[in-house]
């Protein structure tokens, strides 16, 4: 349970995190988040959801302990808050970059927009709660839940 002051009290069992852009760079995940996924899937269930731009999400992540999830529909945007919604929104954490991702971030008990290395769409940015410049600092917050708090208590 995190309890947030002035903001709202959750009981978070799910991440659902987007691929590239997120926890990815050209299709190819970034090197950090292995030991980072190891750690979350203690105490979190893990999912990644994408449109698999570069079709390598499934050789990238097939030593990790995730669910992976690829869109299918044309609609990208609802498919991705579908599925947040579908795990229990109340019991996720989104993170996302992209305009695809704006309904999931607003969606999610927290939702996290990233600025990597591909940006965030101002949608994105402006559907979560709070920014990270890294996905490393936004897992760090998980990991580490007093720092959300000092984040978003109001």
């Amino acid at each position: 349970m995190i309890e947030i002051a002035n903001f709202k009290t959750v009981k978070i069992t799910d991440i659902v995190c987007d691929f590239n852009g997120t926890i990815a760079k050209d299709g190819v995940v970034l090197p950090e988040i292995k030991g980072l996924f190891e750690q979350l899937s203690k105490k979190y269930t893990l999912h990644v959801i994408t449109a698999d731009t570069f079709g390598s999400v499934h050789s990238q992540l097939k030593e990790y302990n995730t669910n992976i999830k690829v869109l299918s529909s044309d609609n990208h945007t609802k498919e991705k808050a579908q599925y947040v919604s579908t795990l229990g929104a109340d019991n996720c954490i989104a993170l996302g970059n992209g305009n695809n991702d704006k309904e999931m971030l607003r969606l999610a008990a927290i939702g996290i927009s990233i600025l990597g290395d591909e940006g965030c769409a101002k949608d994105a940015l402006l559907s979560s709660d709070l920014t990270c410049k890294h996905i490393i600092e936004a897992f760090d917050l998980l990991l580490h839940t007093k720092r959300l708090v000092a984040t978003l208590r109001r």
